[in-house]
């Protein structure tokens, strides 16, 4: 016998917790099914875990720099790991308490904790339990990946999750993987006061990055202390005594590092291997996402795909805004979709990188004239008086309307001060009709303004 439910929402990360709300407040009746934890990667495993640890590092970080600022501390930091950990469990346990605790509470709505399969399009069974709904939202995230690592079965490693219940300070932490995930943590660790060394497979960190950003950040880190392999044609792990051999086989520097302990951040993959997701007639594609339409519908339209699990963005905001179009589409009598969303997200590393709208890179790609206009965040008066001048500011604008098409700040507080940009690419004005408004001093937005007025056309490259 089957339970009936006028929705299913299968995963409660940061897309299905509140659209399971909106469906409440409509006055469905909603089963959300849940394997693991609820509030998805972000809360357990992804941003708010993170960017505490990312915290830690920076007090121990301004503690061993403080002479920069004339302050002399008493002696040189010791980080106690386990007390970070704990602090950063305490961070993720209150806010997935917050979320169990805001699910719970919604009218109409049942939390069910087990693990859901498709037995037909319309049926998912739970722990023995049979439910039938009209329409099904899938929200259950991913999981890290390993591609093109070999010897993974022969030594321990660890993944972004596994890392952070570490109990003691690595000797030395190999990070293979040299993107967003895997520069985050290994910064981190370094600020801890472990040695730390970064194996990249291509010629480049972060490759989805223009060159000069790459370039300066690789500085950054560099300069921190941090060991930099870029260009590892095969990376293979092999035991080494009590250790790890990580093989890199770089033209330059030794042909293997030895690490105690190794992370993989070689990507992610999504949580769609094992829904059953054939019996619903459900397509997926090369890389397991759930193929969906601009408006999140899957191939079967009863059925969409929200977050990590449908390839269009892997950020807690998408997965936000992936909730967004979905309700509005269901009840505001909206037509939303995700296909013009423009592209931004950061990277945690101190100072962070802030990216919205085309890279330099793709600009050039379109072949459309444009212009572009950069400033060294030496030139920022807030970067200055904080001690913080790594990093540069650079934005492009269609020489033609005048539309910011895209920026990148690597820079202390880039993260907040890229968001007026964004809402000027969003509201689809001319930059000089919106950025003229009196800025606060001294705050890095202000030199916004002045990065636009400097304009310049953007010159071929010498090999173009």
């Amino acid at each position: 016998m089957s339970e009936v439910f006028d929705a299913i929402v299968i995963g409660a990360g940061q897309a299905g917790s509140p659209l399971a709300d909106r469906m409440s407040r409509e006055g469905w009746r909603v089963a959300v099914i849940e394997r693991s934890r609820v509030g998805g990667t972000c809360v357990n495993t992804g941003c708010i875990p993170t960017k505490a640890l990312v915290a830690s590092a920076h007090a121990a970080w301004v503690v061993r720099e403080a002479a920069r600022w004339g302050v002399v501390p008493p002696a040189q930091p010791v980080v106690d790991l386990p007390a970070v950990i704990a602090r950063k469990d305490r961070i993720s346990g209150n806010s997935r308490g917050n979320v169990e605790k805001w699910l719970r509470g919604m009218a109409n709505v049942e939390l069910i904790m087990g693990h859901a399969r498709f037995v037909d399009p319309h049926t998912v069974t739970v722990d023995g339990r049979r439910l039938t709904a009209e329409r099904f939202f899938i929200n259950v995230g991913g999981r890290p990946a390993q591609p093109g690592v070999e010897g993974l079965d022969d030594v321990p490693w660890l993944t972004n999750a596994s890392i952070m219940r570490i109990d003691r300070l690595p000797r030395h932490l190999v990070v293979v993987g040299g993107s967003y995930i895997g520069l985050e943590f290994a910064q981190m660790f370094k600020r801890y006061g472990a040695e730390v060394t970064v194996v990249q497979r291509g010629p480049q960190l972060v490759p989805r990055e223009d060159t000069d950003v790459a370039q300066a950040l690789r500085k950054i880190l560099i300069d921190e202390g941090l060991n930099i392999r870029t260009g590892a044609e095969c990376v293979r792990l092999a035991p080494s005594g009590n250790e790890i051999a990580v093989q890199v086989n770089c033209k330059d520097g030794p042909p293997e590092v030895i690490g105690s302990h190794v992370l993989i951040a070689t990507g992610r993959r999504p949580n769609t291997d094992d829904l059953g997701l054939e019996e619903a007639g459900v397509k997926l594609d090369e890389r397991g996402n759930i193929v969906v339409s601009d408006q999140l519908q899957s191939s079967v339209p009863h059925i969409w795909a929200l977050g990590d699990c449908n390839g269009r963005g892997a950020f807690t905001h998408t997965s936000w805004n992936d909730y967004e179009v979905v309700a509005a589409n269901l009840f505001d009598g909206a037509r939303r979709g995700v296909g013009g969303r423009v592209v931004t997200y950061a990277l945690y590393t101190d100072p962070p990188l802030a990216r919205i709208g085309l890279s330099e890179r793709e600009v050039r790609a379109t072949g459309r004239p444009a212009l572009i206009g950069t400033r060294p965040m030496s030139r920022v008066g807030r970067a200055v008086e904080k001690g913080e001048e790594a990093g540069f500011i650079k934005i492009l604008v269609d020489a033609e309307s005048k539309a910011i098409l895209g920026a990148s700040i690597l820079g202390v507080d880039g993260d907040e001060a890229i968001q007026s940009l964004l809402d000027v690419i969003v509201a689809r004005r001319p930059f000089d009709e919106v950025m003229n408004g009196v800025r606060i001093h001294p705050t890095v937005s202000e030199l916004l303004p002045t990065v636009l007025q400097s304009l310049e056309a953007l010159k071929p490259l010498a090999d173009e």
